[in-house]
């Protein structure tokens, strides 16, 4: 399978919401917190002309994000997200004027190195574009529990690290889950056209589903500290998107002594992605613990 047109897109999917990100966050700090899940976020942030621009961000994220899932398997196009926060903190250094220091340089080349090795090693290929009803059955069963579970432990937790942590990986499963269901909808798209795209269950699920994502992660930005949320949203997403990519669309890795280079890759990433996260340019993006919610 020619992998080329797929990470080409998907590698602008990450740019796009690395734009969307900034501007969000920016946006999401312009208004009250809460210790709740607080519906009215939404609307305080429809008022503010930085957050409209990062929604068409998101626009354009999620057409690119489409054609790679149309073109390439999920388990290459979702890890390659991956790429969201060093693009995010890059993007960040140059709208808020502030300089990424050396060792954040050194830890965006850990990530895209560990992610060139793991994808490497992993050789991700499969071309199903169609997934039997009693596949997603038990899928968006677990996955819509682990959302569920999460949220509910988040909830029960005050502002701070281990709220933040279980909001972002409510929300990687929820950006996992959407990104399944939008790859079935845009093959729908590509061979029955607009009908069958519309009467598709799948469309109205990746909708849902990517509603709920928002909705979280909005709600993660304000909960506590990026080191605590990144993380768990950037190295869930991939692991969960690998997950339904095996077990929905029967895509495949190769395993056996491949694993050794996979998991190094994935180390690798993961040291990256705390190490960005503990930079101080995310003061500026992250809501404080000194930053009193609001009841």
């Amino acid at each position: 399978m020619d992998t080329v047109l797929p990470v080409v897109f998907a590698v602008c999917a990450a740019l796009s919401n690395a734009v969307a990100t900034v501007l969000q966050r920016m946006a999401a700090l312009t208004v009250p917190s809460s210790q709740g899940l607080r519906a009215g976020l939404i609307l305080d942030l429809l008022r503010r002309p930085v957050w409209l621009l990062g929604m068409l961000a998101v626009i354009t994220a999620a057409v690119c994000q489409a054609v790679a899932l149309v073109t390439g398997p999920l388990t290459i196009v979702q890890p390659l997200f991956v790429l969201e926060l060093p693009l995010t903190l890059i993007v960040a250094s140059v709208l808020m004027h502030r300089r990424l220091p050396a060792s954040g340089w050194a830890s965006v080349a850990v990530v895209v190195v560990g992610l060139a090795v793991a994808l490497a090693a992993a050789a991700p290929s499969g071309d199903r574009t169609r997934v039997a009803l009693d596949r997603w059955i038990p899928a968006l069963g677990v996955c819509l529990g682990l959302v569920a579970v999460l949220t509910l432990m988040a909830l029960r937790r005050p502002h701070g690290a281990a709220r933040a942590a279980c909001l972002g990986a409510a929300t990687a499963i929820s950006y996992a889950l959407t990104a399944a269901l939008l790859k079935t909808s845009t093959h729908i798209l590509d061979e029955e056209g607009i009908v069958g795209f519309l009467t598709a269950w799948q469309t109205y699920g990746f909708a849902l589903t990517g509603v709920c994502a928002l909705f979280l992660l909005e709600n993660a930005m304000q909960a506590g500290p990026l080191v605590a949320s990144q993380p768990a949203l950037t190295l869930g997403d991939a692991a969960v998107s690998l997950a339904l990519g095996i077990t929905l669309y029967e895509e495949t890795v190769r395993t056996g002594w491949w694993l050794l280079p996979q998991l190094l890759g994935v180390a690798m990433i993961a040291a990256g992605i705390v190490a960005l996260s503990r930079t101080a340019l995310n003061e500026s993006l992250v809501a404080t613990d000194e930053k009193a919610p609001v009841a």
